[in-house]
């Protein structure tokens, strides 16, 4: 095993979608993976199938928004796993709205998830990274940070999370850091589900229309972006950073 294969990861959002397929693959590649979320229990099924491959999993419950909690999640990643240097920032919310309907509440909400969530377990993770002079930051971001009608918050969020992400490039690349996005377009997910919902058509129905759209002509799953944020995570992406991937099934303006 490289001493990759033995690095402690953690994976925000991890309970379900594009979290849990990453903490999937981060563990077949080796590492000790916390499974973060907002419930400890919600993670279950993500710790136990990659423990139940031989990997090592951690659940672990905290808000990403609260200070106080992000730190005690690393302390208690530090203690049981070991000192973590990989970090997936993909904990997310949806409140969409058009502008003129969207709630002070709702724009915060995703604001404080997206962006200050991104913020507090960087903060609190860099040091162990820094200490061990290798590290690894990937943000989620989104084509919507291209700017998408009715998530007028949720672009601003993934917009933000580019710059958050290029800045961690300046700031952390001499000391064996890396900071790169992800920036994912139509993947099957719960959370494009419950789109399809509220625009009042099937899932299937939604999954084709976005096919049709998308040069490759699918729509992509999770595994299709734990895939390109596993590269960014490795040892041989050490001179990678700063940039934003779109994985999107094509070029996007």
């Amino acid at each position: 095993m490289t001493t990759t294969g033995r690095r402690v990861a953690i994976v925000t959002g991890a309970a379900r979608g594009i979290g849990a397929a990453t903490a999937e693959r981060l563990a077949a590649e080796g590492h000790a993976v916390a499974v973060l979320d907002l419930d400890a229990a919600a993670c279950a099924d993500t710790v136990e199938r990659i423990t139940g491959n031989g990997g090592r999993a951690l659940a672990v419950g905290a808000d990403v928004s609260d200070e106080a909690q992000v730190a005690a999640a690393v302390e208690r990643v530090a203690a049981e796993l070991g000192a973590p240097t990989v970090l997936v920032n993909n904990a997310g919310v949806l409140r969409d709205n058009l502008l003129f309907k969207m709630s002070a509440a709702d724009w915060d909400t995703v604001l404080q998830v997206h962006l200050r969530g991104a913020f507090l377990m960087t903060r609190a993770v860099q040091k162990h990274m820094v200490d061990a002079g290798f590290g690894r930051v990937v943000n989620l971001s989104s084509s919507s940070a291209l700017g998408n009608r009715g998530q007028a918050n949720y672009a601003a969020a993934k917009a933000g999370l580019q710059g958050f992400t290029k800045t961690l490039a300046f700031e952390l690349g001499k000391f064996g850091v890396t900071a790169n996005a992800v920036a994912p377009g139509f993947i099957a997910t719960e959370m494009t589900a419950a789109t399809a919902e509220r625009m009042g058509i099937t899932f299937a129905e939604f999954k084709t229309l976005g096919a049709a759209a998308i040069p490759v002509q699918r729509v992509g799953t999770p595994e299709d972006v734990a895939g390109a944020i596993a590269f960014f995570a490795s040892e041989q992406a050490g001179f990678v950073s700063g940039q934003v991937l779109y994985v999107a099934g094509g070029p996007l303006d």
